[in-house]
């Protein structure tokens, strides 16, 4: 016999003739002078010399290994001492025991949801990231899932991860903001047949995201749609003069007529109104030879009504001064400044003095 011994973090397998005998831990030993001793480190994964079946017969062996076994579709998450350390695929492992704690998580890839026992800080660790996809549903959207085809849930903003398998996953995403769309170039016949074309715009906001993504196709062309003919259905009941009277007024009676059509689509109006009224190019002349015409009568008008207040302080005037001569001559005084002031000089003839000439002219 022969004495061995095992160290600390060491452990001894003993083979007699190509054949496993025992297992042996630390310390010492003796063996045949026959026997082969092979060591391994307790710290490595044991990988069997011989077929592993055969090891498994020794209950002692059995007492000092880990052995994990890892299905098709499933991973096993590997911890030392709470760490985490690698991802085992499909297949057969074994670690020793005793000198490292070690703890193994079978996770099933045919599951879709990712356990709460999964710390979410290793989803991306790049051991772990192959068998996770993600989604992103950003802070100013929702989203709707489906699975296999079918609805599942409203997915909140935020990000989301599952493990890869073969079920089918779907996310349709919906911006919850406030969103405008554009109805331009509309022609349409008003009540008196004038040809028009009318430029409109809405605003709205998804309410009811399932309504709206799961419950219809295309929300938005629906929308389109039903604002479009709301507008027709206002624009071919009134006249040209009409509709231009009351634009500032048809964005309130749209919007209100639309709103009960649009609630089975998951949207609510915000607002919306005319941005132009396009007139054929001889509608636009005969109302700007009307709008002319209009000015026209206006301004003479108001050339009558000074003209008539004029004749009328100028009566009032002459009454004053038939009645007061000093008015008169005060009147007539000041016509002759009015015509002096246009007059470089004047001369006087005659043989009287001046005063004389100036009393004559200006006195009573």
């Amino acid at each position: 016999m022969k004495k061995i011994k095992i160290k600390a973090g060491k452990i001894g397998m003993v083979f007699s003739d190509g054949e496993y005998k025992t297992v042996l831990t630390e310390g010492a030993h003796r063996i045949s002078y026959f026997d082969e001793l092979v060591e391994y480190d307790m710290a490595k994964p044991f990988i069997a010399p011989r077929n592993i079946n055969i090891l498994m017969r020794d209950p002692a062996f059995i007492a000092a290994i880990d052995i994990v076994e890892v299905k098709n579709n499933e991973i096993a998450l590997r911890y030392e001492k709470g760490l985490f350390m690698e991802v085992l695929g499909p297949g057969t492992y074994i670690y020793w025991k005793g000198l490292i704690i070690q703890e193994f998580k079978i996770v099933d890839l045919n599951k879709t949801e990712i356990g709460a026992d999964i710390d979410p800080s290793l989803y991306m660790r790049k051991e772990l990231i192959q068998y996770i996809r993600f989604y992103t549903v950003e802070p100013c959207e929702k989203a709707v899932m489906y699975m296999d085809g079918k609805y599942v849930k409203i997915m909140e903003p935020g990000s989301y991860y599952f493990w890869k398998n073969n079920t089918s996953i779907v996310i349709t995403r919906a911006d919850m903001r406030t969103m405008q769309l554009e109805i331009a170039g509309q022609e349409i016949l008003s009540k008196d047949k004038a040809g028009l074309r009318i430029n409109f715009y809405v605003q709205y906001h998804i309410e009811d995201i399932v309504k709206a993504v799961v419950n219809n196709k295309e929300y938005e062309k629906q929308l389109y749609v039903i604002m479009q003919l709301v507008l027709r259905e206002y624009v071919g009941a009134l006249s040209l003069d009409e509709l231009l009277d009351k634009k500032e007024s048809i964005s309130a009676f749209i919007l209100e007529a639309a709103a009960e059509r649009i609630k089975e689509l998951g949207v609510a109006l915000r607002g919306g109104g005319i941005r132009d009224i396009i007139l054929p190019g001889d509608m636009k002349e005969i109302l700007n030879q009307v709008l002319i015409a209009e000015k026209k009568a206006q301004a003479n008008t108001i050339m009558r009504r000074e003209e008539t207040a004029a004749t009328r302080s100028l009566l009032n005037t002459a009454k004053l001064m038939e009645d007061n001569a000093m008015l008169f001559k005060l009147k007539e005084m000041e016509f002759v400044e009015k015509i002096t002031a246009k007059i470089n000089g004047i001369t006087i003839s005659g043989e009287s003095p001046v005063s004389s000439q100036l009393r004559t002219l200006f006195g009573p």
